[in-house]
């Protein structure tokens, strides 16, 4: 396939951080969250990204726990230098288990040293903070995320679902260099308030999510239809009536698509891509088809007929973007 982006290039942040317009999400191949994962077409398509210019990769020590940290090291072997690699640190891991929250100093410390070794490198390009912990001051969380930029491993800071306030104070002690937060057409929250406090501040958005968990690449289902153990199985959105009234405003994507000739899924992320120029979409897979189609949004073009037609028929969308308890651990 004659698909490269190389000299597409996107800064985050103010400190000289620069990735690929388009990074790739891990999660999926070490957690049960979207279905069974296969380790070999894992690999192959990580080895497929970086051949076509992806640089931008994610994972965490929660997804697995641990297990997508260790795939992720062994596939970028011999690669390590070709990427910016980011992980996210900040929860309670017993056994195989995540526990709750822990942003506590010496775990954060603790936790750097295990992704390392996992990831079989001696820096992170990124480190954030998977979620904010109310237990914990974000100065603290954020001194020690700096002691281990001064010492090397971690060369940016970012912080995952962070609200305004949190953000500010975290940068008062640090530069921040990249916030992490669910964003795409399905998905706008961030509009009203983050988004222009992170242009004031100089940080840039990596958009996790920005194909809506599947629902923009034509690919969800009804809630009911996945395994309990799925990510999905409980999101309001995909269910009952909230799933018929999505659908239905989920068809202005398909439309535009047509119109096209393109897939659903390079229209949600050209939207994105169009929309805004600090902003980098990580969507996640785990096989090499998907991820071809997915880079292929960066030859549409959208007009501005087509993003007004795209922004107003996803205006609303029914249900909230989590179950109650998820929510809860959103720092807004």
């Amino acid at each position: 396939m004659n698909l490269s982006f190389n000299t597409s290039q996107r800064k985050l942040g103010a400190q000289g951080l620069t990735v690929s317009v388009i990074g790739l999400g891990c999660m999926g191949m070490s957690d049960d969250a979207y279905g069974r994962a296969d380790d070999a077409e894992s690999i192959s398509t990580i080895h497929r990204a970086v051949d076509l210019g992806v640089t931008l990769i994610d994972t965490a020590e929660q997804y697995g726990p641990f297990n997508n940290e260790i795939l992720i090291g062994q596939a970028l072997q011999g690669r390590r230098h070709q990427v910016v690699l980011s992980t996210k640190v900040g929860f309670r891991i017993q056994g195989n288990k995540v526990t709750g929250l822990d942003s506590r100093p010496d775990q954060i410390r603790s936790a750097v040293e295990g992704s390392l070794k996992r990831l079989q490198t001696d820096y992170l390009d990124i480190l954030y903070q998977h979620r904010v912990d109310p237990m914990v001051p974000i100065e603290d969380v954020v001194g020690a995320m700096a002691d281990l930029v001064s010492a090397g491993k971690v060369k940016y800071l970012g912080l995952s679902e962070a609200g305004a306030q949190t953000i500010r104070r975290a940068h008062q002690v640090h530069p921040i260099s990249a916030i992490q937060s669910e964003y795409s057409l399905w998905e706008r929250n961030l509009e009203q308030d983050i988004l222009p406090l992170l242009r004031t501040l100089g940080i840039g958005l990596v958009a996790f999510s920005p194909l809506g968990r599947g629902f923009m690449a034509g690919t969800a289902k009804r809630a009911e239809s996945y395994s309990p153990s799925d990510f999905r199985y409980d999101d309001p959105r995909l269910k009952g009536g909230n799933f018929d009234k999505n659908m239905a405003a989920a068809e202005a994507v398909r439309q535009v698509a047509d119109a096209q000739e393109a897939t659903t899924a390079q229209i949600a992320l050209a939207w994105i891509l169009r929309k805004h120029s600090d902003v980098v979409p990580i969507p996640g897979t785990m096989r090499r088809p998907h991820l071809e189609n997915n880079l292929g949004a960066v030859r549409i073009q959208l007009s501005d007929d087509e993003m007004n037609k795209l922004e107003a028929s996803l205006a609303s969308i029914a249900g909230p973007r989590y179950s109650e308890a998820r929510m809860a651990m959103i720092d807004r």
